[in-house]
């Protein structure tokens, strides 16, 4: 276990980065604005109700094709560019969606959309590990992810007040205020650019000769892990925890169904955000290893057991509980990924494919759980998704310090 310095906690913030969280929190506060609109406006142009629920999945599926490119076009063009480009790209699909005449031109529009998301999702990703200091890393994970949980928070509610107008509003006042964060970001990140090209290094504003590939990552026993923990991350929180914990709540409770699932999806993200408030400066403090452990068994076994839960007290204190431990995990996850990459190397590829694993098991997961469901019951669905976490653990339980991680030794060596 590695224990820092307190003086390590003083460190400041690039003001690059606070931008950043600051834009994080826009993006997603507009993307839970139209999260709760998105079916029913596709229902508004008399599709089947499955034609309906496609137009939400097929934004994680262009997101999962496209991290690939999105990876190789930081390595190529630089974060700042392909960052900028991608929410972008977000912000003028989203317009058109708002626009679109027929469903399927809002399929095409809102597909774009996905591409763009994965475009800034792993240049955001990648400035972090090239721009954070090392040692406040898990910090400034922690305020990333929490800038896009209170912002996915607060979106719905806003959205509901919006949805008064119609349903397309919503979408050109999200696609608006997308233009002017791309707009401040593009000026912030361009001292980046200005300090690269007055040091010498080439138009992408990138010094490092040469890039990290997803092979030489795997050597890496915190990746190999991360991408075990990243999947059944995806599958039970991204994707179960959406989909499936709704339909049990009706199914459990009856007619109070509803309520008591959207109350306990906002005490999980309750329990997240309490979490997010130190864990960062935990992992900083002492490693990454012990807080995604401890945090992945927590949010495993509680979500879990989630299936066998009969009071609706039980069942929203595993919802906190489940919350609070993926909380304590993410920031510690998400910095030891960026301590792969670190910030003497170009990790695009590297990133895109943490991306995908989290990605891929979002969209797995609520298919295989519905499939457990009709089957065997609502316990073994849930039971399935943790069962995949504690595999993670196990992934995790099998990590060296990073001393004795050749590539996470071998960055630290160049820092």
């Amino acid at each position: 276990m590695t224990i820092k310095s307190p003086a390590v906690e003083k460190e400041s913030i690039p003001s690059e980065i606070k931008v950043l969280i600051g834009a994080a929190f826009v993006i997603a506060i507009g993307f839970g604005i139209i999260a709760p609109i998105l079916p029913q406006y596709a229902s508004s142009f008399d599709v089947t109700t499955a034609a309906a629920a496609f137009i939400v999945s097929v934004f994680a599926l262009t997101r999962l094709l496209f991290a690939p490119l999105s990876g190789r076009l930081t390595e190529k063009l630089g974060e700042p560019i392909v960052y900028v480009g991608g929410v972008l790209i977000v912000a003028f699909s989203t317009i058109l969606v708002g626009l679109a005449p027929n469903y399927e031109l809002l399929l095409l529009f809102r597909a774009l959309g996905g591409i763009g998301s994965t475009m800034f999702t792993v240049s955001a990703m990648a400035l972090i590990a090239r721009l954070a200091p090392p040692t406040i890393r898990g910090r400034i994970s922690g305020l990333y992810a929490g800038a896009f949980l209170m912002g996915n928070i607060a979106g719905p509610v806003v959205g509901g007040l919006l949805a008064t107008f119609g349903h397309r509003l919503p979408f050109f006042i999200y696609g608006g205020a997308l233009v002017i964060a791309a707009a401040l970001v593009h000026f912030s990140l361009a001292r980046v650019r200005r300090r690269a090209l007055a040091s010498g290094q080439d138009d992408a504003g990138d010094a490092r000769p040469t890039g990290l590939s997803v092979s030489e990552a795997l050597a890496s026993p915190t990746y190999r892990a991360a991408l075990v923990s990243g999947f059944a991350n995806g599958w039970t929180n991204f994707g179960v925890r959406v989909a499936i914990v709704p339909l049990f709540a009706v199914y459990a409770f009856g007619q109070y169904g509803t309520a008591i699932a959207g109350i306990s999806l906002a005490l999980f993200a309750a329990g997240n955000a309490v979490t997010l408030t130190f864990s960062g400066r935990l992992t900083d403090r002492y490693g990454r290893r012990w807080p995604v452990i401890i945090g992945l068994t927590v949010g495993s076994i509680s979500m879990g057991f989630l299936g066998l839960a009969e009071s609706v007290p039980l069942f929203i204190v595993l919802s906190v509980v489940a919350g609070a431990g993926i909380g304590v995990m993410n920031p510690a996850q998400q910095a030891a990924v960026a301590d792969v990459v670190g910030q003497g190397r170009n990790g695009g590829r590297v990133l895109a494919t943490f991306q995908m694993c989290t990605d891929f098991g979002a969209i797995l997961g609520p298919v295989v759980a519905g499939l457990l469901v009709d089957q065997i019951g609502y316990g073994w669905a849930f039971a399935v998704g943790g069962l995949l976490g504690m595999l993670g653990v196990a992934a995790w339980a099998r990590v060296p310090r990073p001393s004795e991680d050749p590539v996470v030794a071998e960055d630290r060596k160049q820092s």
